[in-house]
């Protein structure tokens, strides 16, 4: 091609290619670039989400991760993928995840036997009152009863965002979380790719027609030309659609951002016979999320982990009356440890409800009431669905962290939609609550809004480290 023509063809394709794909001799900027000002869909800014967040919430949230109630999580990791049979396990050592032994856990969380929402002698007046109802109630038959308690039961699953059958399992095992921390495995490639296309394409109201940018399962013949069409049809999609159904979309990006965060945060650096070196790899942040590496789509991704961090924030806020009843306690048997952390957990949700600019959720399911309740039913069938695919995740750390995570933000989002249950919550002790959270719910979701606002403070990590990049 003579040289003349292949100037005017780079004069005519550079300004495409510089909308697209931010140029900047700063590494930062590259990755950076459009994480700064209102979040969509939002009041706030990332600048108030870092500050409040750095400086205030992480270091008071990491403290209490650390207590002994939320550091064991109760899960079955050996339960089949319920999608497809082609699952083959991961064989690397990091992995594995290491159980609990009976005796690394602490007895009240070991016995189970104490509910979280009562007094340790709440247990014998239950037993009084099951006796005098089955009194009364003599005439009642074993099956009716039995259809009374799968009643209730299915009451309690209704407003549960996820599967949670992991806690009346026989194969479920408690696992300390700070001895099998969230990191890089070496677990990528197709099998993963197929767990997050499995919930992009399949589980985000997404038409087959509508293309995702930059997804690993298609294969491109003129890539950047089909890039560039995908993400102009995808965008114009997403921003087409109602709040809710766009809301839940950024939700699922922001996990998988924050995902990634930790994976970069936490790489294997060095491995040999004399250390095992875990610490922050540059290239491997910038692989991800530099604008001139993803198309322009990682700064996008970027911003969505600071919708997540808004919503579970909320969640939080919202919670607050549950925790501050009389009658709950953080039972693992050590009762002025317990009351101790208490006092720590209520001081994270009182500064949590002190944010200044809170993510309005009556912005969702606010029009007609019985659109509105089909959309939020299809909302929680969509992300029961995501729960369950975690049991698909061939390596068991990553499955580990993925239902732990997914779990707290389907608890976030059951929290969001209860609001007259929780306002309700009865003021003495001997009234029965409408609203409930059990245990597992509860490591999860602050678990889970601990890794997020751990990816936020990365964040300022990186940026620091980039800043020497060219």
């Amino acid at each position: 091609m003579p040289s003349a023509l292949k100037a005017l063809l780079l004069l005519a394709v550079s300004p495409l290619l510089a909308s697209q794909v931010p140029g900047s001799s700063s590494a930062a900027h590259r990755c950076f670039c459009q994480v700064t000002g209102h979040i969509d869909d939002c009041t706030c800014d990332v600048e108030t989400i870092d500050a409040f967040n750095n400086q205030k919430l992480f270091p008071k949230l990491q403290k209490l991760l650390q207590s002994d109630y939320f550091r064991f999580y109760k899960v079955n990791l050996n339960k089949p993928c319920p999608f497809w049979t082609d699952q083959s396990h991961c064989g690397l050592r990091d992995c594995a995840v290491k159980p609990c032994e009976p005796d690394d856990v602490p007895e009240g969380i070991r016995a189970d036997g104490l509910r979280h929402s009562e007094a340790p002698g709440t247990d014998l007046q239950e037993c009084d009152e099951a006796e005098k109802l089955g009194a009364v109630d003599s005439s009642l038959s074993e099956d009716t009863r039995r259809a009374i308690l799968e009643w209730s039961r299915h009451d309690d699953e209704e407003e549960r965002f996820c599967v949670a059958d992991d806690e009346e399992s026989p194969d479920s095992q408690h696992v300390d979380l700070l001895l099998n921390p969230e990191r890089f495995t070496g677990y990528k490639g197709p099998e993963a790719w197929k767990i997050w296309n499995s919930i992009y394409e399949e589980n985000c109201f997404k038409p087959y027609t509508v293309k995702r940018p930059l997804n690993p399962m298609v294969s491109y013949t003129s890539k950047w030309t089909k890039t560039f069409s995908d993400q102009k049809a995808f965008y114009r999609w997403l921003e087409g659609l109602c709040v809710e159904k766009r809301a839940f979309y950024r939700l699922v990006s922001g996990l998988h951002t924050s995902i990634n965060v930790h994976l970069s945060a936490r790489y294997l650096l060095a491995d040999n016979w004399y250390e095992k070196k875990w610490g922050r790899n540059v290239s491997e942040f910038q692989q991800r999320f530099d604008a001139n590496l993803t198309e322009g789509e990682g700064p996008k991704r970027l911003r969505n982990l600071y919708f997540l961090y808004l919503i579970e924030l909320r969640a939080l806020a919202k919670v607050l009356p549950f925790f501050e009843q009389p009658a709950f306690q953080l039972y693992t048997g050590q009762p002025e440890y317990d009351k101790d952390v208490k006092s720590a957990l209520l001081e994270v949700l009182r500064l949590a409800r002190s944010f200044p600019l809170h993510f309005d959720e009556t912005s969702l399911f606010a029009g007609d009431k019985s659109e509105a309740a089909e959309l939020k039913e299809d909302f929680k069938k969509t992300f029961r669905n995501i729960s369950r695919i975690m049991d698909c995740v061939g390596c068991f750390k990553c499955r580990l962290w993925g239902k732990l995570q997914t779990q707290g933000l389907g608890t976030a989002l059951k929290i969001m939609f209860s609001e007259r249950q929780i306002e309700a919550l009865p003021k003495s002790t001997g009234s029965k609550p409408g609203f409930q959270l059990t245990r597992q719910e509860i490591v999860a979701l602050f678990n889970a809004f601990g890794r997020i606002s751990t990816s936020v403070r990365e964040l300022e990590n990186f940026r620091s480290m980039l800043q020497e990049v060219p």
